[in-house]
């Protein structure tokens, strides 16, 4: 059985770009493009969702230049795709520039009715923020139940997370979807995120097959 929803910690950019002689904030713009390499594969094999973390809260200690590197290719991103993927963000989208965030308003807009894979976009995003949103609401509802602390969650409308892949040599989740984590499939890489094929897509899928998830049974 193929997975419906997979996570991706995009690790590896800055660190690709310094061994290909670059400085690190161009790293960036390579990784869009191995993420529209792994994206097409995975339409193609069947996969319905897929969240990927492009910016983390902690993600503000690096220096600026890459941060601002970043952002642009996000923003370059939401302003000039064209085809048939339903994009969405996860995260405090309101902290971010009036025009990074304008941008991200846009795409969700105009990707609403798409038919194609769901992208999901972690952005300004932390794990433990969106626990306690969403445990906050419930404690402000009275109404702290399992089912309704997830709706509150960012991605109360993707399908359950069943993998989560970390490129880049790190084995750790670093702050990624840690509440719909619980029972996913942990798949660590050691490929720097600008060096994922289509082959690597098909590697992933063939050793998720291999899994038995028992959800504690």
């Amino acid at each position: 059985m193929k997975p419906k929803h997979i996570g991706f910690i995009m690790d590896g950019n800055g660190r690709w770009a310094t061994a290909h002689g670059m400085s690190r904030a161009e790293g960036y713009a390579y990784g869009l493009v191995a993420l529209h390499r792994v994206l097409k594969r995975l339409g193609e094999c069947g996969v319905d969702a897929v969240s990927v973390y492009a910016f983390s809260t902690e993600n503000w200690q690096r220096p600026e230049n890459e941060v601002q590197a970043i952002s642009d290719v996000v923003k370059k991103f939401n302003l000039t795709y064209d085809g048939d993927m339903r994009i969405t963000y996860m995260g405090d989208i309101a902290a971010l520039d009036d025009k990074l965030a304008d941008s991200i308003e846009q795409i969700e807009e105009t990707t609403r009715e798409n038919k194609g894979i769901a992208l999901n976009i972690a952005f300004n995003y932390g794990g433990r923020a969106d626990i306690i949103h969403a445990a906050k609401i419930c404690y402000d509802h009275g109404e702290f139940v399992e089912d309704t602390f997830e709706k509150h969650l960012s991605s109360a409308n993707l399908p359950p997370l069943d993998l989560v892949v970390r490129t880049g040599g790190e084995m750790r989740l670093s702050n990624f979807m840690l509440y719909e984590s619980a029972y996913a499939e942990l798949m660590f890489l050691e490929k720097l995120w600008p060096d994922m094929e289509e082959s690597d897509v098909d590697f992933i899928l063939e050793e998720f097959e291999k899994r038995q998830r028992k959800f504690g049974k």
